[in-house]
Order: C-alpha cells, then sequence, then structure tokens
C-alpha cells in the first residue's frame, strides 16, 4: 500500500472535477460565501488594528489584498492576515470530522495566489472541495486524540487542507506536492490553551501563511522528506496518538466526499461550535415559555461528556472569553432574545445585568447525554450526543428542550437567506458600506458564473 503522503498527491493530481458528488458546487459555494463573509467581519473585531500594526512594522509590501480595508502587502502576509481575520469572531465554518475550521484557512491561501493568469469560480471550487477532504481525511486518521493533546486542528490539519487545495490549483507535481506536505509537517503548530485570546484565530491564518510557504519552497526547489506524514518520526508519530492511523486516511480519501458527508457546517450564532446547540435551545424555550430575565428563575444546561472541555471561561471579561463562556452565550440569550455579532463584545459581556442572570444558571456535563452515542469519543464536542436545556419561571412552570443538531449542520442547513442576513451583518461590522456589500453578496450568489475571482474579490476592498 501506497504511504499517505503519496496517496495524498496522487489524489490531488489525478481526481476528476466530474468526479465531485451531487451537489458539492452548490455547497462550497454557500462555504465560501460564508467565508468571504467572516472575513470582512473581522476587519471590525479586535484583532486587526494589531494586525495593521504588524503590517506596519515588518514594512510587508505587496499586491495582495486585504478584505475589508485599502490595504495591500505580501502573499504570505495577506494569507496570514486574511486567515486571522476570518477566524476572528469564531464565526467561520466547522468540519467535526477534523474537527477545526478549514475553509477560512484554504480561501486565505488560494485568494493570496490571484495574481497571474485570471482563476474561475469553478477552478476554485475544486481546489476548495479537494482542500476540505485532505484535511478532513488527516482529522479522522489522526482522531480526537490529537485533540485532546492540546492541538488545536485547525491549526495543526487546517495547514494541509491548504496546502492541498494550493497544489490543486496551481497544478503541482506530484513529487513537489510530497515534498510541499514534508515541509508543511514541520510547520504545523496550535494549541489549544489560547482560546480566548487573539492567538486562537492566528491558528488559521498562520496555517494558510505555511501552507502556502511550504508551497512556494517546494515549487522553488526546497528539499524534505516524501514521507514526512507517515514516518516514523514524522507528523503522525510526533503529534498523534496510539490510535492515529495514517492508513485510515489513505483509505478514506473521497469515500465520501467530506463537503457532502458529513458536510461542514456553518455558524448561526458568532461563538465556539460547542455552544450552538445550547444556545439553540435557550432560544426555543424562551419564545415557547415566553419568559424574560426578570421572570426566569433558574436554568440549566446539560452538555454530552466533553462537552465542556473547551468552555473555559465561567466569569468571562472580554468578548473573546464570552465565545468560550457557555454560563455567559445563555445569559446573553434570556437578557436580550436574540444574538448578533454585538452579544460577544466587551461592552456587552461586562453588563450588570449578565451577572446577576448568570448566578441563575448551571451548565454540567451529564452523562445521560451521550449514553445513546456509540462514536461518542470520536466526534467534536458539539455533535456528540446531545443536549439538554430546562428552563423554570418564577410562577412554576417548567420545560425541558433537547437539541441534538445545531443549526447550521448540514441536516439543518442555513438558507441563502440566511447566508445573506449573515453576510450583510458581517460587512456591516466590518465597516463595508452597504451598497458595496449588496453588490458583493449579489455576485457571490452567482459565484459558479464568476470567470475571474479576483475581479469579484475587488468588490470588497476599499478604493481610496
Amino acid at each position: 500500500m501506497a504511504g499517505l503522503t503519496e496517496t495524498i498527491a496522487d489524489f490531488i493530481a489525478d481526481t476528476r472535477i466530474e468526479d465531485a458528488p451531487p451537489g458539492a458546487d452548490e455547497r462550497g459555494k454557500k462555504i465560501i460565501t460564508d467565508t468571504f463573509g467572516v472575513i470582512l467581519a473581522g476587519v471590525g473585531s479586535e484583532v486587526a488594528e494589531p494586525l495593521k500594526r504588524y503590517i506596519a512594522e515588518t514594512r510587508s509590501s505587496g499586491t495582495i489584498p486585504i478584505l475589508g480595508t485599502a490595504l495591500t502587502t505580501s502573499p504570505e502576509t495577506a494569507a496570514m492576515v486574511n486567515g486571522t481575520l476570518g477566524h476572528a469572531l469564531d464565526y467561520d465554518d466547522t468540519l467535526n470530522i477534523m474537527p477545526g475550521h478549514p475553509g477560512v484557512t484554504i480561501l486565505s491561501a488560494l485568494l493570496s495566489t490571484l495574481h497571474g493568469d485570471p482563476v474561475s469560480a469553478q477552478r476554485l471550487l475544486d481546489a476548495h472541495r479537494v482542500g476540505v477532504e485532505v484535511g478532513a481525511k488527516i482529522g479522522i486518521a489522526m482522531t480526537m486524540g490529537h485533540y485532546d493533546r492540546g492541538f488545536h486542528a485547525t491549526g495543526t490539519v487546517g495547514i494541509f487542507s491548504a496546502l492541498a487545495a494550493l497544489a490543486r490549483l496551481h497544478r503541482l507535481d506530484r513529487e513537489r506536492t510530497r515534498i510541499a506536505f514534508g515541509i508543511a509537517a514541520s510547520m504545523a503548530s496550535g494549541v489549544r490553551r489560547n482560546f480566548g485570546t487573539m492567538t486562537k484565530p492566528l491558528h488559521s491564518g498562520w496555517g494558510s501563511h505555511n501552507a502556502l510557504a511550504a508551497f512556494t519552497l517546494a515549487r522553488s526547489g526546497f528539499t524534505a522528506a516524501p514521507d514526512a506524514l507517515e514516518a516514523k518520526s514524522g507528523y503522525f508519530a510526533a503529534y498523534g496518538v496510539e490510535a492515529s492511523n495514517p492508513a485510515v486516511a489513505v483509505a478514506g480519501l473521497g469515500k465520501p466526499w467530506s463537503i457532502m458527508d458529513p458536510g461542514v457546517a456553518l455558524k448561526k450564532f458568532p461563538c465556539y461550535a460547542g455552544s450552538q446547540r445550547p444556545m439553540d435551545g435557550l432560544l426555543q424555550l424562551r419564545q415557547r415559555m415566553g419568559f424574560t430575565a426578570e421572570t426566569l428563575a433558574h436554568l440549566e444546561c446539560r452538555m454530552p461528556p466533553g462537552g465542556m472541555k473547551v468552555l473555559i471561561y465561567p466569569n468571562p471579561t472580554t468578548g473573546l472569553e464570552g465565545k468560550f463562556s457557555l454560563q455567559y452565550s445563555l445569559a446573553a440569550g434570556i437578557l436580550d432574545g436574540s444574538y448578533s455579532l454585538w452579544s460577544f463584545t466587551d461592552e456587552a459581556v461586562n453588563r450588570p445585568a449578565i451577572r446577576e442572570l448568570m448566578k441563575r444558571i448551571v451548565v454540567r456535563e451529564d452523562d445521560a447525554c451521550g449514553r445513546d452515542d456509540p462514536l461518542l469519543q470520536s466526534r467534536a464536542a458539539g455533535a456528540r450526543g446531545f443536549v439538554e436545556v430546562e428552563a423554570r419561571t418564577r410562577d412554576g412552570r417548567g420545560e425541558t428542550v433537547q437539541v441534538r443538531v445545531a443549526p447550521g449542520f448540514p441536516s439543518r442547513e442555513l438558507t441563502w437567506g440566511d447566508i445573506e442576513h449573515k453576510f450583510m451583518d458581517c460587512a456591516a461590522h466590518g465597516g463595508l458600506k452597504p451598497e458595496q456589500a449588496r453588490r458583493a453578496f449579489d455576485a457571490l450568489s452567482g459565484f459558479e458564473r464568476v470567470q475571474d475571482v479576483s475581479a469579484l474579490v475587488k468588490l470588497m476592498i476599499i478604493i481610496q
């Protein structure tokens, strides 16, 4: 049997556009539109100003645009900055079998290479799909043990998604593709301890940056081991656990295509994926029971085993911390009745009414929420078992709702209306004028017909 690195290189080279499953282009178009939106939103986030100062400090010059701004910079710096902006609000897509957020890492790397011949949307969709597939199957083969060790797969696995997409788009030959993966194996990085800080979104941007660096180095004649993923002293050995097995990825590429099965989730709410089901359950109960912050006596949220692993801020003080605080997310839903990008600002998190509400909220893991899930230990927190949210009002009424699938997951897919609303909200958060955002969304809604993606990108930058 061929090794994993060789198999990936063959898959990238040999896969035909016609091999894509039915519906893959439509699914890819939704993901890419969503990804453009969250990058624009990142311009209005906390990370934007430090990133702008970084560009100035490093004197990084070039012609590659930073979306939502008038800035241009070098390809690798643009990949890093756009990639970081796109994950800054934790509003980007989720691939639970990775587990991570491949969309921004892939798209930011690809956009940084659109400075030659025109690239059609069909070619970009094809490259994006291949990138999702390679990262997904490496993630499955690594198992959740990789994530449990403290690695953030968006950076440590997402780099291979971005690299596969680059190799596919630019038709890198098999030998150079294997070398590029060897280089990238020494660049994979990202630890979960940085969740709730600016460095978490940097994992996405750094993955884009390093994927492009590995691709360019390999194409320039640099060398690396051609079996760096599966070798005894390679990536799987260093980053994996006892159950990690590169043969699983070898056997799984394209069988089925991960973009369709199990599919990529698009987020309804701008925070950690594992909070989406509790937040959805809370809003269901609030609408059904009609309670408010004043009339609610008690709220309890029961999570499946492992569901609280990443929710590490019971008393957040910043918007970034609030994205990883289930107590805060539920309190905000009780108080406001909805969620927006403003919900996860420093101002929103530090409202006195939130602190009072959090005293009436209990969140905990419950074995019963995972007993009927045979794949419990192999799933990411946002997809394992189910979530229960129970509310009790001051007048003695009580109800419980059970949520198995978060809104935006493939079986509860966002509609184009949902995506349009999200895109326009994201663009406004980043400071793009409504008329410019409208033109951009209209072009993205017909993305498959675009003959030059760089012309579409110009609709999402500021012309001075």
